[in-house]
């Protein structure tokens, strides 16, 4: 047995997470040592713990199954608490790893937040950014079908193991997702159903792995405002798009922004709240806020998405491309324009950085 296997072997029990593992190894030394010394190998089905079982069925049905020690799994997963010990992957691991904008809204939506869930993603997508959401009817196919318009990245997050898919209705899109360089990824071991336990912790893992997640359209009570509120608990950036004061759908959104969620009008009002940094219009279209100060350094949505990479440190090329989900050839030349403007400077080693005064 490997850590990484030790690691897929307590997923499949009942009682340990992330917290509770990292306790064992400390006591133990490392996960197979702890896994060897637990005296509960009880599956969540109730039976013995057959991991090397699961390995072969994920291998069947083509599925990567990926562990906090591999270099695929997601870094801002990691990083979060409760970060889950195993992930289970249909398509391209990389797509979890890409900037992330996470959009999730009621299931019940109108036409109003169907079409502005669909526009969003497919803005966001072509700016460079993956859309997460929970695969779910309503704003998250929505979501998911905007970015796949705009030959973007998606990633869906289910509630079941990924052979109990749930809902039906969507594994058409699904399939739409995986083919389209996306995927489509699961904590729950293979044969778990979806149940009102297992969306909350599906909702943590869509919040976790986005840089920040956007309320497109929910009621005043929804499994939405869950997210929102593991998203703020993770420090993510909590966005929502507003409502008419008489649509029910929409309340609580307006809610979420009467708390101090950002308000979003289109693409550019999630870009600036998560990078911090003022959108250039896009040519033709008015300037979204003509008050703008104007000591703001003012980018396009690409200059924008590589400045929210950049510190005063540096940061390769290599890994702009990596963390952007740009080509190399667009983050050069994006490096080059930012670099005529005095925003950063080059350094040795292919790395770029901020200046600290940009003339």
């Amino acid at each position: 047995m490997t850590e990484r296997q030790a690691h897929i072997a307590f997923n499949l029990t009942e009682r340990v997470g992330s917290a509770t593992l990292a306790r064992l190894v400390a006591a133990s030394g490392s996960a197979v040592a702890a896994w060897e010394a637990y005296p509960d190998k009880i599956s969540r089905a109730g039976g013995p713990v057959d991991w090397e079982g699961e390995e072969r069925l994920a291998a069947k049905y083509g599925i990567d199954v990926i562990t906090p020690v591999d270099a695929a799994y997601p870094e801002r997963l990691k990083a979060s608490p409760g970060a889950p010990l195993a992930l289970y992957v249909k398509g391209d691991v990389a797509a979890l790893s890409k900037p992330a904008v996470a959009m999730i809204g009621t299931r019940r939506a109108t036409r109003y937040g169907l079409g502005v869930a669909e526009r969003l993603a497919h803005d966001l997508a072509k700016a460079g950014w993956a859309i997460l959401s929970g695969l779910a009817v309503g704003i998250d196919a929505a979501s998911h079908r905007g970015a796949l318009n705009a030959n973007g990245v998606t990633v869906g997050v289910i509630g079941s193991g990924l052979d109990r898919f749930y809902p039906e209705e969507n594994r058409a899109l699904a399939r739409e997702i995986v083919k389209s360089g996306g995927a489509v990824v699961s904590e729950f071991p293979l044969g778990r159903s979806a149940d009102q336990t297992t969306f909350p912790i599906r909702n943590h893992v869509v919040a976790a792995l986005a840089s920040g997640v956007v309320a497109v359209e929910c009621p005043a009570r929804s499994g939405t405002l869950i997210t929102t509120s593991f998203a703020a608990d993770l420090g993510r950036h909590v966005m929502a798009v507003p409502a008419s004061l008489d649509n029910r759908m929409g309340a609580g959104c307006l809610s979420l922004i009467r708390d101090g969620a950002t308000l979003v009008r289109n693409a550019d009002d999630v870009i600036e709240a998560i990078s911090g940094i003022s959108v250039r219009a896009r040519e033709g279209e008015p300037a979204a806020s003509p008050e703008r100060d104007p000591e703001t350094p003012a980018y396009s949505t690409e200059e924008a998405l590589v400045m929210t990479h950049v510190d005063e440190g540096g940061v390769t090329i290599d890994e702009l491309v990596r963390l952007t989900g740009l080509s190399v050839d667009t983050v050069n030349a994006v490096a080059m324009g930012l670099r005529i403007k005095g925003f950063v400077r080059f350094l040795p080693g292919n790395r770029i950085s901020l200046l600290t005064s940009p003339r």
